[in-house]
């Protein structure tokens, strides 16, 4: 079972409409008991760093998904935000986050640029390895963003995607059991469908 993190941020309900009509089952966990049950986990999240964390944390289910994620290795898939809070801190706050994936994040530096922020709107995914969530878009992938904030891994072999927004940043992440995305598949057509329907089959 498919465990949809509901900490009152992001679209659960479109990510239950997808897999609904994959015929994959899904559950939206709003507390820890619901949470524990979970073979794998979506961490959505729309907004700030700090205010994503603050209600993360009031929900009463931070320690249920360090458990799930840090020792039973449970799958888990974080998207825009809730990618974000997966590093150890943020430009945007003063909160630390969780601290699954070592890296930061980061605020774009436009100065130099004519482009403008936030990143929004449709752009290409350049995948590093087509075995896990990219599995079937060999051909190339599209996803719709919006964020002013990057997540820069230290670490090269985490990045599993790659993007162009005023030089390369890293759109898509993989440690071990945690993936994370910066674009929102929920609301990327084709590509975001297959790329859910991925980490439900992983």
């Amino acid at each position: 079972m498919i465990a949809l993190v509901d900490y009152g941020l992001g679209n659960i309900q479109a990510f239950a409409n997808i897999y609904n009509r994959l015929n994959i089952p899904v559950t939206i966990a709003a507390t820890a008991e619901v949470l524990a049950r979970a073979e794998k986990v979506i961490l959505p999240g729309v907004g700030a760093f700090d205010w994503a964390m603050t209600r993360l944390i009031n929900s009463g289910m931070r320690e249920t998904l360090d458990d799930l994620v840090l020792r039973q290795n449970r799958p888990v898939l974080g998207i825009c935000v809730g990618m974000q809070i997966m590093a150890a801190r943020s430009d945007e706050g003063e909160l630390p986050g969780l601290g699954w994936i070592e890296a930061d994040v980061r605020r774009f530096d436009m100065s130099n640029s004519g482009q403008q922020l936030p990143h929004m709107g449709w752009n290409d995914v350049a995948a590093t390895e087509f075995e896990d969530i990219f599995r079937g878009m060999e051909g190339g992938s599209r996803f719709y963003f919006l964020h002013s904030y990057y997540f820069a891994p230290r670490r090269p072999q985490d990045v599993l995607g790659q993007t162009d927004y005023n030089g390369g940043f890293a759109s898509a992440v993989r440690c071990g059991n945690v993936f994370g995305v910066q674009f929102h598949p929920e609301k990327s057509h084709r590509w975001g469908v297959q790329l859910l329907k991925n980490f439900a089959e992983l």
